[in-house]
């Protein structure tokens, strides 16, 4: 286990390299740190060229690829071009507030959509069954930002036709500190929250169907009731933990789609995190910034990925890691 984690992370060195490296050519053509400033009529030219200077872009886009790499290991993920203020900070903020989303959202998707689909695959074609199919349908149909524009609005006019504040529609907090701190957090994720859920729930528990019947229905099943084994030792035992197999690759590879899923999402209810982060950092063409956050996110996916391949090993023993 231990020579086959470590030559991953040795595999996952180039792509880390490559996936940067094109990553940086791409925003560096499609965004320009000092346009803001160049569009300053009172800016001295000289401090123009200066700021050129000192930020390398003067040079090729190899050469600054190169100078950010540096950056990278020298100053921690380096410093943004346009405030010259170190980067890490505000990463690491960032980072804390969107993990809170994700974790919140994953969590509650997994347990539902794995109990969801467990029981619509025992009660294949029951009422039960195609509700949530029609239910899972429509989270697949729905758009990330269409999906957390209508929760929006609505719970504006919930508080504007009844004055009952339920949720929060904008913002991280209200409240500074205290007891009430929680609560308002919470009263603050709730929507965001509920957007990531829903769209994952849908996911989840339709391959947790699938997995769950594609299992149910294999010979070893068969043969274990055919020898008297209690139906819900059946299911548990044998059917569950297979049928897991498929339901965690799909976690793993949600990771970058929930990443994806939080730019929109803390976009539109203005959350201080990686998202929103990003969506600013691309605004102003701050290259340090933007590949700042494209570089944690792929670090975050290659872990996740490699996460999930130990996992295979504790749910299905026949898989080795030689």
């Amino acid at each position: 286990m231990l020579t086959y984690i470590t030559r991953r992370v040795l595999y996952s060195i180039p792509v880390l390299f490559f996936s940067t490296f094109f990553s940086f050519i791409f925003v560096s053509y499609a965004a320009n740190p000092l346009l803001a400033a160049r569009a300053n009529p009172r800016l001295d030219p000289q401090v123009l060229q200066i700021l050129i200077h000192q930020n390398h872009l003067d040079k090729p886009v190899l050469v600054r690829y190169f100078y950010w790499l540096e950056s990278l290991f020298t100053h921690g993920l380096g410093n943004s071009l346009i405030t010259l203020k170190p980067i890490w900070p505000d990463i690491s903020r960032t980072m804390g507030h969107t993990a809170q989303l994700i974790i919140i959202s994953e969590t509650l998707a997994i347990l539902l959509g794995v109990a969801v689909g467990i029981y619509s695959a025992i009660r294949q074609y029951s009422f039960f069954d195609y509700s949530f199919t029609t239910f899972s349908f429509l989270g697949f149909a729905m758009p990330t930002f269409w999906l957390a524009l209508v929760l929006q609005i609505l719970f504006v006019d919930i508080y504007n036709s009844w004055h009952v504040r339920i949720f929060y529609t904008s913002g991280l907090n209200t409240v500074p500190g205290g007891p009430a701190w929680s609560l308002d957090r919470a009263q603050h994720l709730a929507l965001p929250v509920l957007t990531l859920l829903i769209i994952s729930f849908a996911l989840y528990s339709r391959y947790m169907r699938a997995s769950m019947l594609d299992v149910i229905n294999s010979d070893y099943v068969r043969t274990a009731r055919a020898k008297g084994v209690a139906e819900r030792k059946v299911i548990m035992r044998h059917v569950f933990r297979n049928a897991l197999i498929p339901i965690t690759t799909v976690a793993a590879l949600n990771v970058g789609a929930l990443l994806g899923g939080a730019i929109v999402t803390e976009t539109v209810f203005t959350l201080d995190g990686m998202g929103h982060y990003f969506v600013l950092a691309l605004g102003q063409g701050d290259t340090y910034e933007v590949m700042a956050y494209l570089l944690v996110t792929a670090v975050i996916i290659i872990v996740f990925n490699l996460i999930a391949d130990i996992t295979y090993g504790f749910l299905d023993p026949r898989i080795r890691y030689d």
